[in-house]
């Protein structure tokens, strides 16, 4: 067997995804030996900005006269505008922080780490080299095993290793296709000037759409450092990478168009959604979740409205470990059930292989320069700090039982945060000793590296020296490995006070979105005559043409429908706040008046913007007060508009990928307006009725906000969003809504006290309800001031031109529903136009009654009774389009024809 000490990168948890725990190499102080610098700049350690003679490295000098033009004030400003708009774009959340002068998460530097062009062009050379090995040894350990038999690996590597999958493994032969796909690495410049990797990433590796957001950031708010440099591009890497997966499919896919690729994501709750919708964009590929696939036959669906959609290439942005319940530990919702079986058939090509995990064992490093020699024939061109496997005698008789100087990791877990004996007191030393003594192979040992400094920006505008981090990333194209010519670093953490007396061994401590997290752009400046690599062509069938609008999955119709609904119920919640606002900020309401604050206090209670018990209270001598303060609340942090907004918020959020640019903006920018407009307290403190006055001028200036923000969204959906697919979705669930909010409203504005023989009292609620329609104008336009109850209800109930009407409601739900089915005869469609006529009909029983006002007192039961119908419909559409296929159990292997094993369906 080969020795287990050798030079290899440990990988242990990326530096790059938790600030190093605890006893981590990258707590250590950075010394920097003095260098020669310009006036200004000598107090700073600055190793990636000089060389060794102690003059300025010339990939650096372009930029420092721009850093000196700027200067300290203006590079402080800098600073604050990057971090607004890494929070405007929603890197990490859609509304701002509670504290808007903390940063949310995601954090750019405006300073960026420039590798020259010779020096990225040997670590891309050297991370190919890396990536070639690990895809070799990963051939073989789900294969023949013959580094096992030889004994080049010890078993004890492989089998215990939580992430080696053992139903990922295929006899030899039968797998043609590369298991590695993405790769990438996290590397640290040593002491010596040298690159070492200190990670390797080949599960699903995190940070290229971060890369692309700190690239825009600096484009926009840093132009005079792009105007001293011309820079290798970014976007060739996508190009290549999306024909990369194009390549992948199976001979027969695409059926005469182009395979379909998804990328698999666990959804909105992952603090990664943000790079997922990004990624999806960037390779026009579908974002998808476990519960959107089903497998039918061996072949993996995509499930849309229209029925199953093929996918080609899967790419995995999921926990390997988690993707198929049938033969993995995984929960039915986290998994898709016989997708494994699938990719075994050959009918889905999943990428990053759902096993490749197993190459980040940190003990592997150790192994890793005798397997070069006995696979490539070669010796590793981008070395590691030196690793041992304390499974070996060899290493455990080389550390002596002298742990102190070494960082220790778990062997096989890179998810356990590793632990610096030197730092534990003498106790808890003698206790991990006796623990790696009792089961060395459970641990290996890593060197430790002191990563060079780089210069950020500090609070005041000063550079400041702080340690690095770089993560590169790189694609197979089917015939050699490409790097991202550029990459991402992160600024390690200055080591907590006292940690060197803390007996913890560390915490699994931020991920790469955690807030605070600062990283740098990377750059490589382009030399000249540099050539720019593309995919290589590749001749695509002509498309037909298609103009569906069932072609999305059910999840995303059910996130646009609901999106409408909550947008139109924020809308209608404003409308109701500041009907209240104006009746209340009457000092002596008329008797007319409070009959409409009766109606609408119903009004407000069913929509859950007023308790039943402070309406009647208002309503009943306690007087305006107390219906003016609940109000307010229903405004405030914590109420129910607010509520509402945090919905239309997370919807927003998770249709990020299907919504355009201008909608997307709009949304995200009128969201944080309202936010910031309702979460202040209204009032500052005086007088009762001052507070009542200027509190009430406050919800009638937020109320008109919310409606501005829901007309802008509307109009921009209807000019900016194709007719079909989300926009019918959306806009049918805001027929719904409104639909359901018009019924309700109106038979509680028709309820009023008295009898058929007092019909004056029925003015109130008719007033009531054109101004909750918004068509008062519209009504005086045709009948002047003659309030009756038959021209009313025409234009509220049965007029389809008027948009704010029940009939423009549901003929629109007709409609939509009709072409949705793509039948005239679709039972939903038939149901909507049934409730139009029942409109219709309530209509045409009161003008043509011989009091219209008795009429019209008997329809409150009939409205309730279509209020219901219509959340009856909304039940059965969401039956229809958006409940998911049950999940499919096997009761046991099931055979194919030919005999071969099917997993279930």
């Amino acid at each position: 067997m080969a020795t287990a000490a050798a030079e290899g990168p440990g990988p242990a948890p990326s530096p790059l995804d938790e600030v190093p725990p605890n006893g981590s190499a990258l707590d250590e102080p950075i010394l920097v030996e003095p260098i020669l610098v310009e006036p200004g700049l000598e107090e700073l350690g600055l190793d990636e900005m000089v060389d060794g003679a102690g003059g300025f490295r010339p990939h650096w000098r372009s930029l420092l006269g721009a850093l000196a033009d700027l200067g300290p004030a203006v590079l402080a400003e800098r600073v604050v505008l990057l971090d607004r708009f890494l929070a405007d774009e929603g890197v990490t959340s859609l509304l701002a922080p509670a504290v808007p002068e903390r940063p949310a998460g995601w954090r750019c530097d405006p300073i960026p780490l420039i590798l020259p062009a010779a020096e990225f062009d040997a670590l891309e050379a050297g991370l190919a080299q890396r990536a070639t090995l690990l895809e070799a040894i990963l051939q073989d350990v789900y294969g023949p095993q013959r580094l096992l038999a030889e004994g080049a690996l010890p078993p004890a590597l492989v089998h215990a290793n939580p992430a080696f999958l053992r139903p990922c493994r295929a006899p030899e032969g039968q797998r043609d296709a590369p298991l590695l796909h993405l790769y990438a690495a996290d590397l640290a410049r040593g002491p010596d000037g040298a690159w070492r990797v200190v990670a390797d990433r080949t599960a699903s590796p995190t940070g290229i759409a971060h890369v692309l957001e700190n690239r825009r950031a600096l484009s926009r708010h840093m132009p005079e450092f792009l105007r001293a440099r011309e820079l290798r591009q970014l976007g060739p890497f996508f190009d290549i990478w999306q024909d990369a997966l194009q390549n992948l499919a199976p001979e027969d896919a695409g059926r005469g168009g182009t395979p379909g690729v998804a990328l698999l994501a666990t959804g909105h709750s992952s603090p990664l959604w943000f790079e997922h919708v990004i990624l999806s964009r960037e390779l026009s590929c579908a974002l998808v979740e476990g519960g959107d696939l089903t497998v039918r036959d061996g072949v993996l669906y995509l499930k849309t409205l229209r029925g199953l959609q093929r996918v080609d290439v899967l790419l995995r942005r999921q926990d390997g470990r988690t993707i198929d319940p049938m033969e993995l530990e995984s929960s039915m919702a986290d998994g898709v059930t016989g997708l494994l079986d699938a990719a075994r058939g050959g009918a889905v090509k999943i990428v990053n292989d759902p096993g490749t995990g197993f190459a980040e064992a940190p003990a592997l490093a150790a192994f890793l320069p005798d397997l070069a020699r006995r696979l490539l024939g070669e010796e590793l061109l981008l070395p590691g700090a030196r690793t041992l496997w304390l499974g070996d005698p060899a290493a455990r008789a080389a550390v002596g039982g002298d742990f102190t100087p070494w960082l220790v990791r778990r062997a096989v877990d890179g998810t356990v945060p590793s632990i610096r004996p030197a730092r534990l007191g003498a106790a808890a030393r003698e206790a991990l000793a006796t623990r790696i003594l009792t089961a060395p192979r459970d641990y290996a040992l890593s060197e430790a590296l002191a990563p060079s400094v780089a210069p950020c920006v500090g609070p005041d505008g000063r550079l400041l020296p702080r340690p690095v981090i770089l993560r590169l990333f790189l694609v197979f194209d089917g015939t050699r490995w490409r790097a991202l010519q550029g990459g991402l670093a992160r600024v390690v953490a200055e080591p907590q006070a006292g940690a060197g007396s803390s007996p913890a061994t560390g915490h699994r401590l931020p991920e790469i979105l955690s807030p605070g997290i600062l990283s740098k752009d990377v750059w490589v400046p382009a030399d000249d005559g540099t050539a720019i690599h593309g995919p290589r062509g590749v001749p695509v069938p002509a498309l037909a043409i298609r103009r569906t609008s069932g072609d999305l999955p059910s999840r995303v119709a059910d996130n646009f429908f609901w999106l409408g609904r909550y947008l139109e119920r924020l809308e209608s919640a404003a409308r109701l706040l500041r009907a209240g606002a104006s009746r209340l900020g009457r000092a002596t309401p008329t008797p007319r008046e409070l009959a409409e604050l009766r109606s609408l206090c119903a009004c407000l209670v069913r929509a859950e913007l007023l308790d039943a018990e402070t309406a009647q209270g208002g309503l009943h001598g306690l007087g305006a007060r107390p219906l003016t303060r609940a109000l307010l609340r229903a405004m405030r942090e914590g109420g129910p508009v607010l509520g509402l907004v945090a919905k239309v918020s997370r919807m927003t959020d998770l249709l990020r990928d299907r919504l355009t640019g201008e909608m997307q903006l709009a949304l995200q920018q009128g969201l944080r307006d309202l936010q910031r407009l309702l979460r202040p307290e209204l009032v500052q403190p005086g007088s009762p009725q001052r507070e009542d006055a200027l509190g009430l001028d406050h919800l009638t200036e937020a109320s008109n906000a919310v409606l501005t923000f829901a007309a802008t969204v509307a109009g921009l959906a209807a000019e900016n969003m194709v007719r079909g697919g989300g926009r019918l979705f959306l806009d049918l669930g805001r027929r719904v809504e409104r639909a359901q909010a018009i019924a309700a409203e109106l038979a509680r504005a028709l309820d009023q006290p008295g009898t058929a023989s007092q019909p004056a009292r029925l003015e109130p609620g008719l007033r009531l309800a054109l101004e909750l329609r918004d068509s008062v104008i519209t009504y005086r336009s045709r009948y002047l001031t003659v309030l009756q109850p038959g021209p009313v209800l025409d234009l509220v109930l049965a007029d389809e031109g008027n948009p704010r009407g029940l009939a423009f409601q549901l003929a629109a739900a007709r409609d939509m529903l009709f072409d949705l089915d793509g039948d005239a005869g679709s039972p939903l469609g038939l149901a909507a136009g049934q409730l139009l006529e029942d409109a219709r009909a309530m209509v045409r029983d009161v003008v043509m009654a011989p009091a219209q006002a008795e009429a019209a007192f008997r329809l409150p039961p009939r409205l309730r009774a279509m209020e219901g119908a219509v959340a009856a419909l909304s039940n059965r559409i969401a039956r229809r389009y958006f409940t998911l296929l049950p999940a499919a159990h096997s009761l046991g292997p099931t055979t194919a024809p030919g005999g071969r094993l099917r997993g279930a369906a």
